[in-house]
């Protein structure tokens, strides 16, 4: 079986760099490692010819096992998204891994090795605009979880969608599209949070609470709303703000706020001691997906 894994890996990265390279190749481009099986994938996004890069972690066996898709954090500060390093929620991942969920953290268009253009981009401070960059974050997050759904080792419905920061705004803005995702959880979800490196200033706040109610209008996946009690990104009083403001336009969530985290609670959710404060909450959020009833086909 090993065997098999490293062949159909070098294979693929026969492919990308051979001179059929430009006809492009999706799915691994490294052995397996640990913890949890990661891998290096290759993904679409959604600018043609540029693939995201990811991270897939998964159980033993061969499925079909229920997804789990990371939507990492992000900053309009173009030199700092050129700088990231991909993300991996490794501690996350793991204790997905650990409740029988393959787990991807794909890299979006703008950001790291993906690189491409900023297509979530939300404008200037005073007329953000949250709503188009919430749902350009979302076009991301589908892509990679209609393409990871094709993977004979994932299954077809329960998908599970964990966002941060601007990865939790855009997944908020999917919450009114898509049958087979079952639940979205989100830590500190919002954008335009430390507005001109200041803590606790959030651009055009406003706008942000209006785009909370345009993206719960329709809601039709439940969401878990977490935040550590020293985010200053978006504060606990903020976070709930614009989680009230999603519940009174339809949408479904249990909001929660977590334990303070080190200095800064907006990076609980990157860290293995800050995984173990929201343990107990993941496990109820993934109870409720399992037992969500689907409203529209597949």
């Amino acid at each position: 079986m090993l065997l098999l894994r490293c062949v159909s890996w070098l294979l693929a990265l026969a492919v990308l760099s051979g001179p059929s390279a430009w006809a492009q190749t999706f799915g691994p481009v490294a052995p397996e490692g640990e913890p949890g099986r990661q891998q290096q994938w290759l993904v679409p996004s959604t600018e043609p010819g540029i693939p995201a890069h990811a991270l897939l972690y998964r159980p033993a066996g061969d499925g079909p096992f229920p997804l789990a898709l990371i939507a990492h954090a992000s900053t309009q500060n173009p030199l700092r998204r050129a700088q990231m390093p991909q993300p991996s929620y490794t501690a996350l991942a793991r204790e997905l891994v650990a409740r029988g969920y393959a787990v991807l953290v794909p890299e979006r268009l703008g950001h790291g090795r993906t690189g491409g253009p900023y297509v979530e981009d939300q404008g200037g401070c005073a007329d953000a605009n949250y709503e188009r960059s919430g749902r350009a974050t979302a076009a991301q997050i589908l892509r990679a979880l209609t393409f990871m759904r094709e993977q004979p080792f994932v299954a077809k419905r329960r998908a599970l969608v964990i966002g941060h920061s601007a990865g939790g705004w855009g997944a908020l803005a999917l919450a009114d599209q898509q049958p087979f995702v079952a639940g979205i959880i989100v830590f500190a979800a919002g954008r335009g949070g430390h507005a001109d490196d200041v803590p606790e200033r959030v651009c055009a706040d406003e706008r942000l609470r209006e785009t909370a109610g345009i993206f719960g209008r329709n809601a039709r996946v439940p969401v878990t709303w977490l935040v550590a009690a020293n985010d200053s990104y978006f504060p606990p009083a903020l976070s709930r703000w614009l989680a009230d403001a999603f519940k009174s336009a339809g949408g479904r969530t249990d909001f929660e706020v977590l334990p303070s985290y080190g200095d800064e609670g907006h990076w609980l959710i990157e860290h293995t001691a800050g995984v173990a404060l929201a343990v107990e909450v993941l496990a109820r959020a993934l109870a409720a997906s399992r037992s969500t009833r689907f409203t529209r086909p597949d």
